[in-house]
């Protein structure tokens, strides 16, 4: 019998340590494992990720030389910063003049709060010609007196001229330190952001770097021979050498993991993914196929950190009900976790015999509201998870799913108490906990523009029934709970790209200058693993801000997904027309790739321009890619130059807002090739270019333009 090669991903949480293998062809489960994180082993959380690796290969059969790719995901770095369990860091500020006022300043990064009571640990020292050694030297030989345990180089506009910070840290070097320098950790503008980001990267450097040597020997000790990635907090993977230069980029990771898996296994081209614990909701999207990210707020300060968008509201699967004056007042924060009792609808009927309802305190200081029923069983919480199963909301199979008995009778107490019956008090709970869920959702779907009607809430977490089927209800939108749900975090890991974000400061551009950050990025994730041939590489250009930020993805191999079923015809223009909101008789098939296919209608409405909105679907079935009003058109790769400089200069606008080129996809092969974030119409042809080359010829090319108004 053949066992299957393996995409590992594993998930270090800050109780358990989550790890399932998936057939890296098909990319179906295969396995899962759940073990305690061994926080306080001699080993760390390593010694958890290798035993956890080793019941999942026990227990699928698969031998290490099997994995084909292994990756993980932890909460080390955000736990260190939000416990204040941080290195001391020594800052080198360089400069003269101007500049060394500018520098001396950064000293106050010491002022930092991690935790209560807890303040960043920062020592200063000040030179002002980095190449003057000895002057280096007095200045390390200070830090480390005063307990540096990594060290900082940092002077203004070192984004342009790294030399300064480079040659501090080629003299500090002997002294055997950890060290970084501030350019390193991006290269945008603003000393005082760009300093802090690379000071907070520090502090966990060390701890993280023992992590990564004891993980990367004990997995190499196992017998894996697939390089080990960690999982970033922009939903890809990155190298363990990467990731040692750049610890900071696994801080946010948990989140983006769960939405990484949402991408890749629920294939999710639009919508808005809710992960649902026992406590919190974290609420991300997906904004045309791709995770939405922004510079994450850390210490309560911005930072030049490019993290999911991730939002966390305090409604889980095991939030508490609320009461007062006959009525639900509201649920949550507190869980049935923290107030130290079980959930109702998991005791049995008999345990909730001679049920009466009363009020608790879960914590010292809390309201005095929180429902709680004493039984024959004991006492139990009345939670959300109880009321979706009331409700019948949680599915066969689902890990929340209880007995239906147990489920009304868990409810049942509390419905007489409040005059009414099982389904309307249920309703009445999920109607308060979605409460606060649903504002963020309808913000964020207001903030990124998302269409209402094609965009999808899809589960994860183990709570997730308790949340987003009702949720979706209420908000009259498509919801469903993603398959293996409570294990989407690590299956997001398994599955993540390599990816790697280059963002420069370029005042007016040219095409040169953006496709070499285009090429930058495309180096690195090949050096970090992604196969060269199937790099993707989405590039925008922000004339407002001089920012031109390229972010490359790709896989460690090339995927032949052989799937047991393929949409067929019929299927794929169902799905388009679903979409559309209209009768499949009245989608068109426009074009095509051996990929993907585009479908378009036209709307018309009186006084009003006709409109032709179009959706991509792929071979699965899904759609990838829907625009309101797009102009398609076929031609093939000798003759896209032409077509596309013809295309761009009848759709650019000129106007008080400057020019504006038409927001460009090309459909190559089994790609989507997004040049959407260019609004120049040169630097896009340029891009659209380099997109091109090394193609036969005659391989087919889609245009997919939308005029930007």
């Amino acid at each position: 019998m053949n066992t299957p090669r393996i995409r590992v991903g594993i998930d270090v949480g800050g109780t358990f340590t989550d790890a399932v293998a998936v057939d890296a062809t098909t990319l179906e489960l295969l396995g899962q494992v759940k073990v305690p994180t061994s926080h306080h082993h001699e080993d760390g959380v390593a010694h958890g990720i290798v035993e956890a690796l080793d019941r999942l290969l026990e227990q699928t059969g698969c031998a290490p030389a099997d994995v084909a790719f292994l990756a993980h995901g932890t909460t080390q770095a955000t736990n260190a910063l939000l416990e204040g369990d941080v290195a001391t860091v020594g800052l080198i500020g360089i400069g003269t003049g101007p500049a060394a006022v500018l520098t001396r300043r950064l000293a106050a990064f010491g002022k930092l709060e991690l935790a209560p009571g807890k303040r960043l640990p920062l020592a200063y020292a000040h030179v002002a010609d980095p190449r003057d050694t000895a002057a280096v030297r007095h200045a390390v030989e200070q830090l480390k007196g005063e307990g540096a345990q990594v060290l900082v180089a940092s002077e203004p506009f070192s984004v342009d001229r790294p030399e300064g910070e480079q040659a501090a840290l080629d003299t500090a070097r002997p002294y055997g330190l950890p060290m970084t320098a501030a350019h390193e950790i991006t290269s945008l503008y603003g000393l005082h952001k760009r300093t802090r980001t690379a000071v907070v990267n520090a502090a966990i450097l060390p701890r993280m770097l023992a992590t990564a040597d004891l993980v990367d020997a004990s997995i190499t000790k196992a017998g894996v021979t697939a390089p080990l990635m960690v999982m970033r907090c922009d939903g890809g993977v990155m190298s363990l050498g990467e990731m040692r230069r750049r610890p900071l980029l696994t801080v946010l990771s948990g989140p983006a993991a769960g939405v990484a898996g949402a991408l890749m296994q629920e294939r999710v081209s639009e919508g808005v993914f809710l992960e649902t614990g026992g406590t919190s909701t974290d609420i991300s999207v997906v904004r045309r196929g791709k995770v939405a990210v922004r510079h994450a707020t850390i210490l309560g300060k911005t930072s030049y950190l490019s993290a999911l968008d991730v939002r966390t509201v305090g409604v889980g699967g095991g939030s508490m009900v609320r009461i007062g004056e006959g009525r639900v007042t509201g649920v949550g924060p507190r869980s049935a976790h923290i107030a130290g009792l079980p959930y109702a609808c998991f005791a049995s009927p008999d345990q909730l015999r001679d049920a009466s309802v009363d009020t608790v305190r879960p914590l010292d200081g809390d309201p005095d509201d929180y429902a709680v029923i004493d039984a024959a069983g004991g006492r139990f919480a009345v939670t959300m998870t109880c009321a979706a199963n009331a409700l019948g909301l949680v599915p066969e199979g689902d890990f929340a799913r209880c007995d239906p008995e147990s489920a009304r009778a868990s409810i049942a107490p509390l419905a007489a108490h409040l005059g009414t019956d099982v389904a309307s008090a249920a309703t009445r709970i999920l109607d308060a906990g979605i409460a606060q869920v649903k504002t963020v959702v309808d913000a964020m779907i207001r903030d990124y523009r998302l269409d209402k009607d094609t965009a999808v809430l899809v589960g994860g977490g183990g709570g997730a029934a308790s949340v987003t089927p009702h949720l979706a209800r209420a908000g009259d939108m498509e919801g469903r709970i993603a398959r293996h749900n409570e294990v989407i975090s690590p299956i997001g890991v398994a599955l993540a790209l390599v990816r790697e974000q280059v963002e420069r400061i370029v005042p007016g551009a040219s095409q040169e200058q953006i496709l070499a950050v285009r090429a930058e990025a495309e180096r690195a994730v090949v050096a970090q693993g992604a196969a060269a041939e199937g790099v993707e590489v989405e590039v925008t250009v922000d004339p407002q801000t001089s920012t031109v930020r390229a972010v490359a993805t790709g896989a460690t191999e090339l995927r032949t997904q052989d799937r047991s079923h393929r949409a067929d015809d019929t299927e794929r223009l169902r799905a388009a027309a679903a979409s559309l909101k209209t009768d499949p008789a009245a989608v068109q098939v426009l074009a095509g790739t051996s990929a993907h296919t585009v479908y378009g209608t036209e709307t018309r409405r009186r006084l009003r321009p006709v409109r032709r909105p179009i959706r991509i679907v792929d071979v699965d079935g899904v759609v990838r890619h829907h625009a309101a009003d797009a102009h398609v058109e076929t031609t093939t790769v000798a003759g896209a130059p032409e077509v596309l400089a013809r295309l761009v200069g009848e759709s650019t606008s000129y106007g008080d807002g400057g020019v504006r080129a038409p927001a460009l996809r090309l459909l190559l092969g089994s790609r989507i090739a997004d040049l959407s974030g260019v609004l120049d119409p040169q630097p896009l042809l340029a891009l659209a270019r380099s997109e091109l080359r090394a193609r036969a010829a005659d391989e087919p090319v889609v245009a997919v333009l939308e005029v930007r108004s």
